[in-house]
């Protein structure tokens, strides 16, 4: 069975399945699954601090007893200022997220660097080496505001 392909909107930070015709448009697992990774609200660990005055910790709850748990904490840093410090901790939680890529075999390596790419504007280049000396290169971003 193939998996549907997502598409990344940019321009509006969201991804959707893909269409292919009146269909939906499969394929590009590997796209998807890295998509799902980093947009998908993993919960937050008991000594991360929520910044927005709540204390909802997100993701799935089930993620609380899980090895592993899916998605990423990028969305600990919507309040955070725009500062090396938070380029590193967005790099950090974005390997955070793709680790299973590497502990799974999928990849041979996953190389990830981050950027103010103008202002507000988080940049993300994550370069995906796979077992068969095949790289994917992605690119994503965030708005920070």
């Amino acid at each position: 069975m193939q998996n549907l392909s997502i598409a990344w909107d940019a321009a509006n930070s969201r991804g959707d399945f893909a269409l292919a015709g009146a269909g939906l448009q499969t394929g590009k697992a590997l796209e998807a699954a890295v998509l799902v990774s980093l947009f998908t609200d993993r919960r937050a660990g008991p000594d991360d601090v929520l910044t927005d005055g709540s204390d909802d910790r997100r993701g799935w709850w089930g993620d609380s007893f899980a090895d592993r748990p899916i998605g990423s904490r990028m969305w600990l840093l919507t309040r955070a200022k725009a500062t090396t410090e938070t380029l590193r901790r967005a790099r950090d939680y974005i390997r955070e997220a793709l680790q299973w890529l590497l502990d799974d075999g999928v990849a041979a390596r996953v190389d990830v660097t981050t950027e103010w790419t103008r202002r507000g504007v988080l940049g993300a280049q994550i370069t995906i080496s796979q077992q068969d000396g095949a790289k994917l290169a992605l690119r994503y971003s965030w708005t920070w505001e």
